[in-house]
């Protein structure tokens, strides 16, 4: 029983050693270290991949050739990985640690935080510079929503 047991406890700890998959966001330990300013620069960079990736896909499909046609699936690729960053971010960053519901602006930040990742999910499905741009103007409110303030960042 005990050597049962014993193998059933060290299968499940091989197993989820080996499905364990890293978060880009800070740890969800009580450390206190957190750089918010960091964590929005990350978005309006993703955001701006993404917004590239539209373009350099709407050229490539011009001239229909196999090279085009693989680094349009590049880009496809991209853009997929940079919105499930921002919905990431969003999830784990954001809406796990630091919009607390005793905070006065939770409401406001929680559907703003919330809106951020309904457009990077539309950002997944249309290429379209407007729902980029959409995507950039949800991170922006989300911010005036968590902040306070308005935005002051560096281009992008």
């Amino acid at each position: 029983m005990k050597t049962k047991l014993l193998f059933s406890t060290l299968a499940v700890a091989v197993l989820s050693a080996f499905t364990v998959q890293n978060a880009s966001a800070h740890c969800q330990v009580p450390c206190g270290i957190f750089a918010d300013q960091l964590e929005f620069e990350k978005l309006l960079e993703a955001q701006t991949t993404i917004a590239k990736a539209n373009v350099q896909m709407a050229e490539l499909i011009q001239e229909n050739t196999p090279l085009n046609a693989n680094q349009a699936a590049r880009w496809i690729m991209t853009k997929e990985d940079h919105c499930k960053k921002v919905m990431e971010s969003v999830a784990q960053y954001f809406m796990a640690q630091r919009i607390k519901p005793d905070a006065d602006n939770y409401e406001k930040a929680l559907i703003a935080a919330h809106n951020v990742m309904r457009a990077a999910m539309k950002a997944k499905q249309d290429p379209s510079a407007e729902v980029a741009e959409a995507l950039k103007t949800a991170i922006f409110d989300l911010y005036r929503a968590y902040e306070g303030k308005e935005p002051d960042f560096h281009s992008h």
